[in-house]
């Protein structure tokens, strides 16, 4: 009923459906981790792409430009710098 009220607001969910909708997709597959590792791993590369996609990066570039970093790094402290959003989406291919 809040639409009824304020012309800004959308008389549907449609958009907020369609950003969940690759975790739901995802969540089916995950039924199926054959071990709890398996799982997590899996989690923390969805978290990974999702957060490069929040952060306005494409998903296979950024993760490719961290699979090429991660390997050089000396310390904890460079890590920072690799974070979705500290990385300028002009030097990610976009």
């Amino acid at each position: 009923q809040v639409y009824l009220h304020d012309g800004h607001v959308n008389i549907d969910n449609n958009r907020a459906e369609r950003a969940i909708k690759p975790f739901v997709i995802g969540r089916k597959a995950w039924l199926f981790s054959n071990s709890r590792g398996g799982a997590q791993a899996s989690a923390i590369l969805y978290s990974m792409v999702e957060t490069a996609k929040a952060n306005g990066l494409m998903p296979v570039d950024y993760l490719m430009m961290l699979f090429e970093q991660l390997p050089l790094l000396n310390n904890d402290d460079d890590l920072d710098s690799l974070l979705a959003w500290n990385i300028n989406a002009d030097k990610n291919g976009q």
